[in-house]
């Protein structure tokens, strides 16, 4: 594993093995803090965000401080390419300086991927345009195991703007390895019907009560309005039909999970009752990123 750029090349006994070593890093019971290690000590990783993020970003640095690794955090406007330099040449700058990985976030699908063919140093991708996601379907799995024995058999429904979700593309990669059964919801603009050939089995409906019918995960995804250049779904029109409720939570498994890989939005994909519900996993996953990048951290900066 010389960096990690998406789930779909990943086989599942790999993707086992980080969701393992990503429990032994979560805070235990009674536990206030995750544990202070020193395993990368000397390491350096380099945090390059050319998109703006907050859980993200600040879970990659937590999680290699506690691993006893040295961060720098760039951000767009604070790098060279604000003045006009090739996101190549700047890459090959920070490779220069010899950190032992970069965490790269980029608008451009395909991104990490093309540099990780130009520049011999891990990359890990943070998220690449509407393409993968790949350490968020990780944590997104490490959640689901926290409250279920196994992914196999579940049904899981993604609802809401799966057209610009690179979140939707690596769960649906990383959930189809194990066996789950995947339903996409949306608004029809925002459903393209190629995503039902990612992996077999992926069912597509309009119909968000169709979609949270019998599911044991309801993932809601927020409306990315930056990414869409057509009109905009006022916000309440959208929550009439594709805003999860606390009516829609009848109809799933009882004991059913709702998730969100924020930020959320509420009043528009999720309403306020449903987000500070007991059965809102919302703040386990940003509590799972910190453990599931230290995994990932852990077997990449160890080579």
């Amino acid at each position: 594993m010389s960096g990690l750029l998406g789930i779909e090349d990943l086989d599942r006994g790999f993707i086992q093995s980080i969701l393992d070593r990503a429990a032994d890093f979560q805070v235990k019971d009674g536990g206030s803090t995750f544990q202070k290690l020193n395993t990368l000590q000397g390491k350096t990783l380099v945090n390059l965000f050319f998109e703006a993020s907050t859980r993200t970003r600040t879970s990659f640095e937590i999680a290699a401080k506690r691993l006893g690794c040295d961060t720098i955090s760039i951000t767009a406007s604070g790098s060279s390419v604000s003045k006009g330099e090739s996101l190549v040449d700047t890459l090959a700058t920070l490779a220069a300086m010899r950190p032992n990985a970069i965490v790269m976030r980029h608008a451009a699908s395909g991104a990490p991927h093309f540099l990780q063919r130009h520049l011999n140093i891990p990359i890990v991708n943070a998220g690449d345009g509407l393409h993968e996601h790949p350490t968020q379907a990780l944590l997104d799995a490490r959640t689901i195991l926290d409250r279920r024995r196994s992914l196999s058999g579940l049904r899981v429904a993604i609802i809401g703007d799966i057209a610009h979700s690179r979140v939707a593309r690596s769960n649906i990669h990383l959930l189809s390895k194990f066996d789950a059964h995947v339903v996409l919801c949306g608004p029809a603009p925002l459903l393209p019907p190629e995503l039902a050939r990612l992996a077999p089995g992926v069912i597509l409906t309009t119909d968000m009560r169709e979609a949270i019918q019998r599911a044991d995960v309801v993932m809601m995804l927020r409306v990315q309005l930056e990414r869409i250049t057509e009109a905009a779904f006022p916000a309440g029109e959208y929550f009439k039909f594709y805003g999860l409720r606390a009516e829609h939570l009848h109809l799933a498994n009882p004991e059913v999970l709702v998730m969100h890989p924020g930020p959320i939005n509420r009043g528009r994909e999720i309403s306020s009752e449903v987000a500070d519900s007991k059965a809102s996993m919302i703040l386990n996953q940003v509590e799972n990123g910190i453990a599931v990048r230290m995994a990932v951290l852990e077997r990449i900066l160890q080579q």
